[in-house]
């Protein structure tokens, strides 16, 4: 079995702040255990999820913003048995290890020779750890080299979708993916560049067809506007049902794929690959489309 826990699900300088949503990445357990983007709030959220930061096998970081990597460098030290055991991965973009511009570097040399190796991927590149593949992703954002996250596990391949406009590389890179983790930034009609809004995925999420898609990453606008609706119009439209992600939820993927929220749990419907059930959102509201949204930038992401 294959799970997920979501350690934050807010994301863009706003969420982040104010902590409206966690801001602790995604924990994948496969027989390796691999944490994506671990912002500000992880080692917090790892404790109430139970999870063991020095059990982590991996690091992977898309790109050079705040929400995406504050917690890094502690939890380099947890995997590494505080530095003292040459262990585990980090795979990074280039901006994340060395820097770019005026953005980065996020992780010290220092932290970076603590660890058994360090990749520094763009879209295309491709590495192992353990028997988990891992294929960095095309995306289109404000830092140039964010990479995405393929990985392909024992029940399936999991697409990470980092911060990014829509874009066709993106969805093509993403085809033949059970489950897709998306990042929605803002409602509807309230598109800003570099981010998805809930039309964009809508349009990814119907170009790459996955068994379940799971809107992560909510700036503050969008959970204002009631993400439940976005994700029942975004289920319409591309006929892929669409979960929005909840701090601490857990995902299992087996022949079935089952989502359980903080003291809920549930199953997902529609025949999928690998013999599983496809989607769910049943549990969401229906039948009401979400009001429109100012487009100016106040609090945009």
């Amino acid at each position: 079995m294959t799970r997920l826990t979501l350690l934050g699900t807010g994301g863009g300088r706003f969420a982040t702040v104010t902590q409206e949503r966690a801001t602790g990445g995604v924990y994948l357990e496969d027989g390796v255990s691999l944490h994506v983007d671990p912002g500000p709030g992880s080692l917090v959220m790892m404790r109430r999820a139970r999870l063991d930061p020095m059990r982590t096998d991996g690091i992977l970081v898309s790109h050079c913003h705040p929400d995406h990597y504050t917690d890094a460098e502690v939890l380099l030290e947890a995997m590494t048995n505080g530095t003292h055991t040459r262990r585990g991965y980090l795979a990074a973009s280039r901006s994340v290890l060395e820097g770019t511009g005026t953005i980065g570097p996020a992780i010290s040399a220092y932290h970076q020779a603590a660890v058994d190796e360090v990749r520094m991927l763009e879209p295309g590149d491709e590495m192992e750890i353990g028997h988990v593949k891992v294929l960095a992703t095309p995306a289109d954002h404000s830092d140039p080299t964010t990479v995405g996250f393929r990985i392909a596990t024992t029940n399936g391949d999991v697409g990470y979708v980092p911060d990014t406009s829509l874009h066709e590389d993106v969805i093509e890179a993403n085809k033949g993916v059970r489950m897709l983790i998306v990042p929605v930034t803002r409602p509807l009609r309230a598109r800003i560049d570099h981010h998805l809004c809930t039309e964009d995925a809508a349009v990814l999420i119907e170009g790459v067809q996955p068994d379940v898609a799971v809107l992560n990453h909510l700036g503050l606008k969008i959970l204002r506007e009631d993400p439940l609706m976005q994700a029942d119009w975004i289920s319409k439209k591309s006929g892929v049902p669409t979960v929005v992600g909840e701090d601490l939820m857990r995902i299992r993927m087996a022949e079935h794929i089952s989502i359980k929220g903080p003291g809920e749990g549930r199953g997902h419907g529609r025949r999928g690959r690998r013999g599983g059930h496809r989607g769910g959102g049943n549990d969401q509201q229906h039948g009401k489309e979400p009001p429109p949204s100012e487009s100016e930038g106040d609090r945009t992401e």
